[in-house]
């Protein structure tokens, strides 16, 4: 079984930036969509952005904000977040998709806190 593990994650002001990485235990990134999800506190785990071959899809709210990309060599997926916002605040999970449908076990997650 792959194993996933979210990094990058902490406590940041309203309008500042954080990079999330996200390593596999063996190379999936090549044959897989890869995708970020977040679970706010009472709130379901929703798709934040996607990566396909050279495409990238992001949910609206975060559109022109946040930044999906991978390296296949290194078995990482990134996500650069910008103009964070205190409604951005979450666990960021990251997965191998089909379509829309996570694959793999979910790992711990890595914090997002936006707050002043």
């Amino acid at each position: 079984q792959v194993q996933l593990v979210e990094a990058g994650g902490g406590l940041v002001q309203p309008g500042g930036s954080l990079r999330l990485s996200c390593a596999a235990s063996r190379s999936i990134f090549s044959i897989n969509a890869m995708a970020w999800y977040r679970q706010a506190p009472g709130k379901q785990r929703e798709l934040v952005a996607a990566i396909s071959g050279g495409s990238t899809n992001y949910a609206d709210s975060v559109k022109g904000r946040f930044t999906i990309s991978r390296d296949n060599a290194k078995n990482t997926l990134y996500l650069q977040m910008n103009s964070l916002k205190p409604e951005d605040t979450a666990v960021y999970y990251c997965n191998a998709i089909l379509g829309t449908r996570p694959l793999l076990t979910w790992g711990q997650g890595t914090q997002v806190t936006v707050s002043s």
